[in-house]
């Protein structure tokens, strides 16, 4: 469960939105409310032929990182992110599954088979899939409320011409109520129409249509806690899923590239409370709260990590980590999946990196 906080409502999120041009830096205009962020984005629907488990049957949920692995020789594995089972069509061994697809996605017309796991177990393969397509439905808008337009912005408007109301390409930033950044998403819209919001005076509503990544329903939880600002104790995403610990690790990421941080002195001891890595997105949540605090951010991913312990994000070597409980973590993860199927142990390689990276691994 995501902790309740309590906030001034007369000064909560005046400007948590900001829209800006991604060319010049200019500032169009900053709000209060951005709907249509949160929604459920469009999912793909993927029917696999001849489908053979391996193992149990995959019905429901199936796991936030799916990566379909293509037999035929080196081609790279694809994502379908949040995958669900919707079983097996009727009359036939075809499962259908449905998912965020990767921004490159499967080959059309791949007719090889495909092996599936979900970084953890194979889950079985199939003799080709078929992507099916949905019915076209027009995305909604974003709509900006409470708008406080700039005035350009405003001349923008009021020529009112084609040219004008393409915004070209746009960044929707993000800050904590605050005033700390938090995270953006890149836009190119163009305006649907606008008028006088009743938020205020001089303020208006702006509806955007255009390319958006929404965040879906079960993340939308661990947006609006992080909206707030930072947690003020660690572990404040140890009761979550996996899915919604990758949604709290996407934001701890994001949020930590963009703050700026003073590498402390050499020979500092870092502690990591181990109980909770049940996952891969746990193992790098722990490790950022050992180094940088609650809601501190050090690597994502091995290459993220290397970044890190060369400096900029409030390390230096030489240093010691002193990892608690280390049996969840060697449980869960010592025998993982590469997206190409490789079997390796994802808690060796992290102490690999660290150690590298000058830090001293010891376990209590």
């Amino acid at each position: 469960m995501i902790p309740t906080v309590h906030v001034d409502r007369d000064h909560r999120g005046r400007r948590r939105y900001t829209l800006t041009d991604a060319g010049s830096g200019h500032v169009w205009g900053v709000c209060a409310e951005a709907e249509g962020l949160f929604r459920e984005p469009r999912r793909d629907t993927y029917e696999l032929f001849d489908w053979v488990p391996d193992g149990a049957d995959v019905h429901g949920r199936v796991g936030s990182r799916v990566w379909l692995v293509p037999e035929d020789g080196p081609r790279a594995a694809w994502l379908l992110e949040d995958a669900e089972s919707l079983g097996q069509h009727p009359g036939t061994d075809n499962l259908v599954l449905t998912g965020l697809n990767d921004y490159e996605g499967p080959p059309e017309g791949h007719r090889a088979p495909v092996r599936l796991h979900d970084g953890y177990r194979w889950l079985g393969s199939c003799r080709e899939f078929a992507r099916v397509l949905p019915p076209g439905q027009a995305e909604p808008p974003l709509v900006l409320r409470g708008l406080a337009p700039s005035d350009r912005l405003r001349q923008a408007l009021a020529t009112g011409t084609r040219r004008t109301l393409d915004l070209e390409e746009l960044w929707l930033e993000i800050r904590d109520d605050r005033g700390e950044p938090l995270t953006d998403r890149l836009l190119r819209p163009e305006v649907r129409t606008w008028q006088p919001s009743s938020r205020g005076a001089d303020l208006i509503d702006l509806e955007l249509d255009g390319y958006l990544a929404p965040v879906p329903g079960y993340a939308r939880p661990i947006w609006e806690r992080w909206l707030v600002g930072p947690p003020e104790t660690p572990g404040a995403w140890a009761a979550l899923d996996t899915r919604q610990r990758g949604a709290w690790l996407d934001l701890v990421r994001e949020r930590g590239c963009r703050l700026e941080h003073q590498d402390r002195q050499a020979g500092q001891a870092y502690e990591l409370d181990g109980r909770h890595i049940t996952d891969e997105p746990g193992l790098y949540l722990a490790l950022g709260e050992a180094v940088n605090g609650p809601g501190g951010y050090f690597g994502g991913c091995p290459d993220a990590l290397v970044d890190c312990l060369r400096g900029g994000f409030g390390y230096s070597a030489p240093a010691t980590l002193v990892w608690r409980d280390a049996a969840p973590a060697r449980e869960y993860l010592s025998c993982v999946l590469a997206p190409e199927g490789e079997e390796y142990d994802l808690v060796a390689l992290v102490i690999e990196v660290l150690t590298e990276g000058g830090m001293h691994v010891t376990f209590t």
